[in-house]
């Protein structure tokens, strides 16, 4: 009597969380459609640019001076790291050309919705067939 309690509430939850998952899934997909074709604008503010290499710490204060139009004494040890810092950063501009974030976004969101119905489909219809089939209920 005790196991085929069990059993009644294994199955309904098991096939609640199916569904959660399948309702989170559709979710995701709508929102993901709606981005996509009406509002367009939605996700353009919230990404910025990933991390540009930062200007070497022992230019910092002679980088300042040059909005004073004072004369900079660079040395050799500062010219290397100068041209070592725009190397790092045109290789840097060169890869965020290639690299578009809403699109970026939007496959993370899609590849999200699609692995929740597939984990999520299959659960519920297994749980909720086998309820069905064997008429378990909790009454």
């Amino acid at each position: 009597m005790a196991s085929s309690w069990i059993r009644v509430v294994y199955y309904y939850l098991f096939a609640l969380v199916g569904l959660v998952l399948v309702i989170i899934a559709l979710i995701n997909g709508i929102n993901l459609a709606l981005k996509m074709t009406v509002f367009k604008q939605a996700d353009l503010d919230t990404y910025g640019y990933q991390k540009q290499p930062p200007i070497p710490a022992s230019l910092e204060k002679q980088v300042g001076d040059l909005g004073s139009n004072k004369e900079l004494n660079l040395s050799e040890t500062n010219k290397k790291e100068i041209q070592n810092w725009l190397t790092d950063y045109k290789a840097w501009k060169e890869q965020q050309a290639k690299v578009d974030p809403v699109i970026a976004q939007r496959q993370r969101e899609a590849s999200t919705a699609i692995a929740m119905l597939v984990i999520g489909l299959p659960l519920f219809l297994f749980h909720f067939l086998i309820i069905k089939k064997e008429k378990i209920g909790l009454a």
